[in-house]
Parts: C-alpha cells; structure tokens; sequence
C-alpha cells in the first residue's frame, strides 16, 4: 500500500501511527478533513489479519465520518482510530490510558468516542488521560452511543420503507440483522416493539442467546443471511459487505444498517441502484450515534440530542429524494450533499480567514 498516494488521492490531514510497548497499544489515529470544525470519530478495536488492513480500515472510517457529520448538520471534521487487538481478551487500563495521551497529545484536533470493541468504561480510561473523549460515564455526559445510533438506523429504515413501500410502517415487514452487538441488539428491540419479523445472525453465540431470551427471532448461520427471504437487509457488524459475493444472492429491497462502509467499492452501489435495490447510505442512516456524542460537547441534554436523532429520518429522505430526481445511486446523493455542505462552509471559513 502506498500511503502517501491514498492520502493525496482522497486529502487526508494527518496519520498517527500509536505504540506503547509496556501496555501493548498498537493503534492508528486517522484525521481525514477538519474544515467544519474538529474531527470526531470513534475508536474501534479490531483483532485486524495484518497492519495494512488496519491502516486502510482508519482510513476509510475516518473519510466516511467526515462524511457523515457534514451530511448530519454537525460542526465537526471527520477522524477515526482503529486498536489492533481482540476486544474480548487484550483490553487494559494501561492500553487504554497510553491511547487517551496520544488523543490529549493531538491537542483537540481529533475528538474520539466508543466504537465497535470499545465501551464506555474503555472511555472512561482514555478521559483520565484527555479532554477530547466524548461517550464516557461521568455525569453530564451521554454515555454509551449505541441505543442512540440504533434509534437513528430505525428511523432511517423507516424513510426509506416509506420511499420504497409507500408506508413507512414496519409491522408485518421480514427484517434480516446481520450483527447483534451493542447497536443491532437495539435495533432488533426497536423492530419487533413495531410488530416486524425478525431474522438474526452474529458470530459470537452469546449475542443471539441475548435476542432470542427477549424476543422472537428466526437464527441463520452468518454466511446465510445475505439469501435469505426478507424485505429489508440491515447489516449491523463489519463492513465491505455488499460485493460481488454477495449481491447476486439479494432478494431485499431495502438495505438500511448501521455498519460503516459496507459496499465494498463504489461501483456495488451503482449495481443496487441498477437492480432497483433502495440503499439507504451507510453514514447517513447511522449518524445518531455521533449525533447523540456531539451533544455532548454542548453539555448533553438527552431531550434535545433525541430531537436531533430523530432528525435521520429527514436526512435519508432527503438523499432519497437527491437521488430521485437526479437519477443517480444514493450514494452518490449522500455524497454531494455532504461535500455541499463542507464547500459551502468552508468558503465562509476561509473568507473570514482572511479578514
């Protein structure tokens, strides 16, 4: 992988390559744009095949939460890090103090929060450390992001249902979770609460007891779930899920999810678009999460960040409707109204810059 390439290619501000050997942290830091104001992403620990597959991974996330907070109407720039590590076995104080001084040392240009692997008691560990931790227990703050993000796929899933169903209703309607963790457990409560069906499946077996001990569930082993029967397909784990693997087998005609980057290419959107597959964008759908964090930084009040949560549902309408009438894939809809977003204020910026 040529670094310096993919970094121009799509304008990367800063990579942070972190070590500390007496706690083990091997982590990278990514800032991708901080043109509306200080990026803000989560941290995510992953037990990742080889460095480049992490490095490439806070690549990739940083860029989509740039993305994601222009086109949610935050002040806030993109940024992400990823922790090598398995989150089941290899968390520490230590690991994670030894992050919270290289997210302290950035000085309040990358803002960080929990993520896939991480909670918010690791939060609470790198809040010992920095300022610039959002999602940690103490009060005033709001704490685990997940319920909050779940709520936002729900009622993102429920505009784009409206779009494609003429109802934005989901009772009665087969929905396929891929990923039972922290968001797709309250994803899935949310549903059935509304009378939906539920088909489920998770690679860690703890986490489909958890569902099927609260509700009715129908279980496929993980590498079923892309073929089966339902009207919409909500994948809630890893990303790159949508490819050439995997489409052939869609039978869906929703996709609505909180995973983060899950075409694997840009030209597997334009394949759904083709097929007449609605695809609601990955990071407009699931922008309540960073939603409910960025609250925070204006002292949480948990009314008004569920006001602003709720906002998701006008936000995938409204790419929808970018989408309808320009003809083009929803992605790149979500696309131009977020870099609409980022030009516009960035002009501003620039121009009271040079006063």
């Amino acid at each position: 992988m040529k670094i310096f390439e993919y970094l121009e290619k799509y304008d990367y501000e800063q990579l942070v390559i972190c070590q500390d050997e007496t706690s083990g942290l091997k982590a990278i830091i990514c800032i991708h744009d901080t043109t509306l104001g200080p990026a803000l992403g989560g941290t995510r620990m992953w037990n990742y095949e080889c460095e480049e597959d992490a490095i490439l991974d806070a690549l990739r996330l940083a860029r989509g939460m740039t993305y994601k907070n222009a086109a949610a109407g935050l002040n806030l720039g993109g940024g992400k890090t990823v922790i090598i590590g398995d989150s089941r076995t290899q968390k520490s104080e230590e690991l994670f103090r030894a992050f919270g001084r290289y997210v302290q040392s950035l000085n309040g240009r990358y803002i960080t929060a929990e993520d896939v692997g991480t909670t918010v008691r690791d939060m609470d560990w790198v809040h010992l450390e920095s300022n610039f931790v959002t999602g940690v227990s103490s009060s005033g703050a709001s704490g685990d992001p997940s319920p909050m993000t779940a709520r936002g796929v729900w009622k993102g899933m429920k505009a784009a249902a409206k779009e494609m169903f003429g109802d934005d209703s989901l009772e009665g309607k087969t929905i396929a979770i891929q990923g039972l963790g922290h968001v797709g457990y309250y994803l899935a409560k949310h549903l059935r609460e509304e009378g939906a069906k539920l088909i489920v499946t998770d690679i860690h077996e703890d986490a489909i007891k958890r569902v099927l001990n609260e509700m009715d569930a129908t279980v496929v082993e993980p590498e079923e779930i892309f073929g089966v029967d339902a009207d919409i397909y909500a994948p809630c784990a890893m990303g790159a899920v949508i490819n050439d693997k995997t489409i052939p087998q869609f039978k869906f005609k929703v996709i609505a999810g909180a995973a983060n980057n899950v075409l694997l290419e840009d030209r597997h959107g334009d394949k759904l678009h083709e097929l007449g597959i609605l695809y609601a964008p990955d990071y407009v759908i699931n922008a309540g999460g960073v939603i409910n964090v960025a609250d925070e930084l204006e002292g949480y009040d948990y009314q008004r960040a569920l006001q602003k949560v709720d906002t998701v549902y006008d936000n995938v309408a409204k790419v929808l409707q970018i989408a309808k009438q320009m003809n083009i894939p929803t992605y790149k809809a979500a696309d131009r109204m977020a870099e609409e977003r980022i030009q516009r204020l960035g002009r501003i910026r620039s121009n009271y810059l040079r006063k």
